[in-house]
């Protein structure tokens, strides 16, 4: 146990080092074909800085791309996604790549070098894929770990973490009833503790039992602790204070989100209208009803607005009152199937942004009616009205299909909580490897094929 902990302290190291190799590998493709393909067709030559400065950029590039997609992040991803998200990394940085090129050849530049170079460095990413999983699973083999837990909902937590045994092996699970220092016992035993729905003093307990004796502690958090992660430091005292100013977004915040959503429209206003045209005249010639689908959503503060969809079921689909779509919803029409794989059905929320009801980013909006219900399960489902709704959100690209929504709640609290411009444009770009992959699958889907790989 003790050489498991002393191993930790090297994975992010192995990790960085996993990163530079890879990241120097692409970069080093790169220089190849700057030097041999582009460099005579320079309009004015570079001295070797300039070259030097060419490449330094894209390897920052690349790096933020990869970034953004967690692609570097060994072990962290299965490997499929992980794949996934290196090659996507790999089309946008170097369709960036493309852009810079043109700009400094002063003309468009010959796409066939670079399109050689893609091909190539998914060659790489693959390899390296498959090379650098089986190494990090060779150093650090799944956890064993224990779960304390108060209440049924940790059997589903149990099955998701489950879901990926090569990092979690959930071996053994202790009611909160159990007498503390037998409970602390049977935690010694194991790399690390999940502590699920516990009162709150025993969890403050076990927190503190586990930072004093550095075991790993997987906690599920309240909607409180959400809410004092997005908290500040004050430093006007010599006793620490956290402030929550429990708000929403500052001014300064909701100016620039509202000016990157109107800049974000008109630029993808531009390749979406043609694809918004294909969209409408598929959906008027699958059955001849109406194109459009409008219904009553809640956004800031509880404002109602009309959004606007594709329609994607047959109509008068919700004639006997208000029901979620489930999976294999039998009112949804061939066409609408396709638009929902693809999140195409959504683009006409674009013009709900220019008007100003929703945003690009945050928590999807709701009907009135189920709002309602929701919040007599759990009242603190209004908080995420303190933005905008959003065309994608937090939860959207980090859920699954059945997410339950007191963990949708709780993800959009956290990117309320810890807005930022740059968290925006991460979620957009996950969005849209969602939208090219669309991979999402059911919880109950992922665990029968978990149970069946077994």
């Amino acid at each position: 146990m003790e050489r498991n902990k002393k191993r930790d302290q090297y994975k992010h190291l192995i990790s960085f080092f996993s990163a530079v190799i890879l990241l120097g590998m692409l970069t080093s493709q790169f220089a190849g074909i700057w030097y041999n393909d582009y460099l005579d067709v320079l309009a004015l030559p570079f001295y070797r800085r300039g070259h030097w400065a060419v490449i330094g950029i894209y390897a920052v590039v690349t790096f933020l791309f990869f970034r953004v997609y967690n692609a570097f992040r060994v072990g962290y991803l299965q490997k499929t996604d992980a794949l996934i998200s290196q090659v996507l990394a790999v089309c946008c940085s170097n369709a960036v790549t493309y852009l810079q090129l043109s700009v400094i050849l002063r003309a468009f530049a010959d796409p066939a070098p670079l399109i050689r170079l893609t091909s190539q460095e998914f060659v790489i990413v693959v390899c390296w894929t498959f090379l650098a999983q089986k190494i990090y699973f060779f150093l650090y083999p799944p956890r064993k770990l224990i779960i304390v837990y108060n209440t049924p909902s940790a059997a589903a937590l149990v099955m998701k973490m489950s879901y990926r045994v090569d990092k979690y092996m959930i071996c053994e699970s202790v009611s909160a009833k159990t007498d503390y220092k037998i409970m602390t016992e049977k935690i010694m035993k194991y790399d690390g503790v999940i502590i699920c729905d516990l009162p709150e003093a025993l969890r403050n307990e076990l927190v503190k039992f586990c930072f004093a004796e550095k075991l790993r502690a997987y906690i599920v958090p309240e909607i409180s602790d959400i809410i004092i992660r997005g908290a500040d430091d004050l430093r006007l005292f010599d006793t620490p204070l956290l402030l929550c100013r429990n708000y929403g977004l500052t001014v300064e915040q909701k100016f620039l989100k509202r000016l990157f959503d109107l800049l974000f429209c008109v630029i993808a206003l531009i390749p979406a209208l043609p694809v918004m045209g294909i969209c409408a005249l598929a959906v008027k010639l699958c059955d001849g009803g109406k194109i459009f689908y409008q219904q009553k959503r809640l956004t800031e503060n509880g404002r109602e607005f009309m959004l606007y969809k594709f329609r994607s079921m047959i109509p008068d689909a919700e004639q006997h009152g208000a029901q979620l779509a489930e999976e294999n919803d039998t009112r949804i029409t061939p066409v609408g199937r396709i638009l929902r794989k693809f999140r195409l059905d959504e683009l006409p929320q674009l013009f709900n942004i220019l008007r100003g009801d929703m945003s690009v980013v945050g928590p999807r909006p709701e009907r009135p009616e189920l709002c309602t219900e929701y919040e007599k399960q759990f009242p603190e489902f209004r908080f995420r009205l303190r933005v905008k709704a959003g065309l994608t959100g937090y939860a959207q690209v980090t859920g699954v299909y059945d997410t339950a929504p007191h963990d949708k709640l709780k993800m959009d609290l956290m990117y309320i909580e810890n807005y930022s411009l740059l968290k925006d444009i991460q979620i957009i770009l996950m969005t849209i490897k969602i939208m090219l992959f669309p991979t999402q699958k059911t919880n109950e889907e992922l665990f029968s094929e978990h149970q069946k790989k077994e």
